[in-house]
């Protein structure tokens, strides 16, 4: 069952995000559920295994904002550098990032469970 206290100890900034919702805790944990059920991880491998920066960047953007505004940091931190460096239209090997958004991802959907 996902609460507040599995998400502190997962590494959210739990506060900031309660803050950002009101200070409404069932409204907070709402939220995060939206965002665990609307995985775009599918989606941004598929954008970076065929180079398509743009869409890459589209979804990794949206990610970020969701993952930021909740202060989901675990999964903020990868995601927003893969944005960034899309924003860039740099050209690099994101595996490393994308696979830790992957492992963070996973670890926030167990504490939905």
């Amino acid at each position: 069952m996902l609460t507040v206290d599995a998400l502190r100890e997962y590494g959210a900034d739990v506060d900031t995000g309660l803050a950002r919702c009101m200070n409404n805790e069932a409204f907070y944990l709402r939220m995060v559920e939206i965002v665990i059920g609307d995985d775009k991880l599918g989606a941004l491998k598929e954008a970076l295994d065929a180079r398509d920066f743009k869409r890459g960047f589209e979804l990794a953007h949206a990610m970020k904002g969701a993952c930021g505004n909740l202060s989901l940091t675990p999964v903020f931190r990868p995601v927003c550098e893969i944005s960034d460096g899309l924003r860039a239209e740099k050209d690099m090997d994101y595996t490393a990032l994308y696979d830790e958004a992957v492992t963070q991802f996973e670890k926030l959907k167990k504490l939905a469970e």
